[in-house]
């Protein structure tokens, strides 16, 4: 059964092609569809960060390493099971009831043809069935949900950038820029895969060169492409890639991305194809107006849509802003990755002991574990990436989905209040900053401001400003650390019957007196509780509280910070 947190619904009645119409993207019917969704980074292409692999993260490295330790073959296996794994039918029905309404595939070449070095006849392309069955599978499963499927080259041949990470490319070897061959594959496998898909409606796009990075006029002081002013050879191999598919298919959109990871433009417009829609990526910079400007300008210049092909990897405030940004400039987009090792996107994929002897050895801080270990750590981390393994991120669906339409708060948890009840800090409610709670520091804007990252410092549980770290006493539980004065969190719950409660705050002050303040349904009820310095686990009583029958809120003001919080207690007064 798929895991359901049912926050918005945005149908989408994936049935019918798209297209691009002036400056948005249609139905048959003419009617504007605004893209909602997320990418499937890792499943066909694993970057290093995803797994927390230190060092050199680019695919192929990692599964030399893991063959090093466990042989090719249980290593084919391993790559078996996460493919079959990390993304199912389940998946994608839980996308849908969450309310998304489009999935962006990052597509892998080596799934779908032989590299040009292993081909055993140069310039003939050998085609492989995993990647086109992986391919079917998922679209008939957007297809039985009504979502859209956005194919995405994310590795071409050779590689399209010098961050290699991203397309899994090997430094040693001919770059797609530098290979003749491997743009001749490029080409062949977008004529092969839109052959195959022509006549699918539920396929939304073709999304033909992820995050292109390369310095064609300065390969030394211009690695990325960012100052490119000709980006001539990038032009020139969309144009024929687009020619390649047109010859089998005339309806699918085509998806162009910019140089300098998909925002240096500069000499590949105007548009050479009259259904092409511009995209954009954008990641740690400011969500105001200006950030998306010169996207906005082109769009207008040109007559054509615009779409933001990937973001994400930040924290809620952020994420709720950005929605909110693109969708006020009827904007749509795709947010990165669905699931990951790591607190900041719709599913965390868990670590396991295993696996974490594995990462330790490869980072020099470990003993080598032997094979049986590792084969064991990677088999359990396989098949943690289904569903049902992995741990929903409800705050991170709802600040991508309810938040940017809401100031409302809603619980994080269903609670009922009653005598001796604990609520535990981390659980406050589900909301925006400076409604369900405030922090300090919110989000991660260094590309904007330059500054250290915010957002939650301990990246666990919670994907908010609130700091959050592990329980260091309670395996499983979590706390609210690096608190600061000015900020709150909020707590929505329901009382079974109006009546007058102690609250016992749990807490722990190892260097300084801690001071709050408590307010109830709005109202002010005690201030000045002082925290008092204590190195252990103590508690602090505020007595007779009234809470009324039904729902009831609970704010916790920090006026003086340092302290570390863990659970609130009610006990009733008889």
């Amino acid at each position: 059964m798929p895991i359901i947190f049912l926050i918005v619904s945005f149908p989408a009645k994936a049935q019918e092609f798209l297209k691009a119409a002036g400056t948005q993207i249609v139905n048959e019917k003419g009617m504007p569809v605004l893209l909602r969704g997320v990418g499937l980074g890792g499943w066909m292409l694993q970057e290093g960060y995803m797994l927390k692999v230190p060092g050199a993260g680019m695919q192929h490295l990692i599964r030399s390493r893991i063959s090093e330790l466990i042989g090719e073959t249980k290593t084919q296996e391993f790559y078996d099971t996460w493919l079959a794994n990390h993304t199912r039918k389940t998946d994608i029905d839980s996308m849908k009831a969450w309310g998304f309404n489009s999935v962006r595939l990052p597509i892998h070449y080596d799934l779908f043809t032989l590299s040009v070095e292993q081909e055993p006849v140069a310039g003939k392309d050998t085609w492989l069935l995993k990647g086109f069955r992986l391919t079917d599978s998922l679209l008939s499963w957007c297809k039985a949900n009504g979502l859209y499927l956005i194919l995405d080259l994310h590795a071409a041949p050779g590689g399209q950038g010098n961050d290699l990470n991203i397309s899994d490319r090997d430094p040693a070897k001919p770059s797609l820029w530098q290979s003749e061959a491997n743009r001749k594959k490029t080409i062949a496998l977008w004529k092969k895969l839109a052959e195959r898909y022509a006549h699918e409606p539920a396929i939304a796009a073709y999304d033909i060169i992820n995050e292109p990075n390369w310095g064609f006029a300065d390969t030394v002081n211009d690695r990325n492409g960012l100052k490119e002013t000709g980006n001539g050879p990038l032009r020139q191999l969309m144009l024929e890639i687009t020619r390649a598919i047109r010859e089998v298919d005339t309806r699918h959109i085509i998806i162009i991305e910019g140089n300098g990871w998909g925002n240096n433009y500069n000499g590949i417009l105007p548009p050479w194809d009259n259904n092409m829609v511009l995209s954009f990526h954008k990641y740690w910079n400011y969500n105001d107006q200006r950030s998306i400007q010169h996207i906005l300008d082109m769009r207008d210049k040109y007559k054509m849509p615009v779409w933001l092909g990937e973001t994400g990897e930040n924290s809620n405030v952020w994420f709720t802003e950005a929605v909110q940004l693109l969708e006020t400039n009827n904007i749509g987009w795709a947010w990165w990755p669905l699931k990951k090792i790591g607190n900041n996107n719709p599913m965390q994929i868990l670590s396991n002991p295993g696996y974490e002897k594995i990462l330790a050895w490869w980072s020099g801080s470990g003993p080598r574990p032997s094979a049986q270990e590792a084969y064991d750590g990677l088999m359990k981390l396989a098949t943690d990436t289904k569903l049902e393994n992995t741990v929903v991120k409800r705050d991170v669906l709802d600040a991508l989905l309810r938040q940017p339409h809401s100031l409302t708060t809603i619980p994080f948890r269903e609670r009922i209040i009653e005598n001796g009840s604990l609520l535990q800090a981390v659980d406050y409610d589900l909301g925006r900053n400076g409604a369900a709670y405030f922090d300090n520091d919110t989000a991660d804007y260094h590309i904007s401001n330059g500054s250290a990252r915010g957002g939650n410092r301990g990246h666990a549980y919670r994907n908010d400003g609130v700091d959050i770290i592990a329980d260091p006493e309670k395996e499983g539980h979590y706390i609210i650390s690096h608190t600061e004065p000015g900020e709150w969190v909020r707590y929505t719950f329901k009382v079974l019957r109006t009546g007058n409660y102690h609250i016992r705050l749990e807490y722990h002050a190892p260097k300084e007196h801690g001071k709050v303040t408590l307010s109830v349904n709005q109202q002010e009820v005690a201030g000045g509780i002082v925290l008092s310095k204590n190195p252990d686990w103590t508690s602090s009583e505020i007595k007779n509280i009234t809470l009324q029958e039904g729902w009831n809120t609970l704010q916790i003001s920090i006026h003086a910070g340092g302290f570390d919080f863990r659970s609130i207690r009610f006990d009733e007064v008889k």
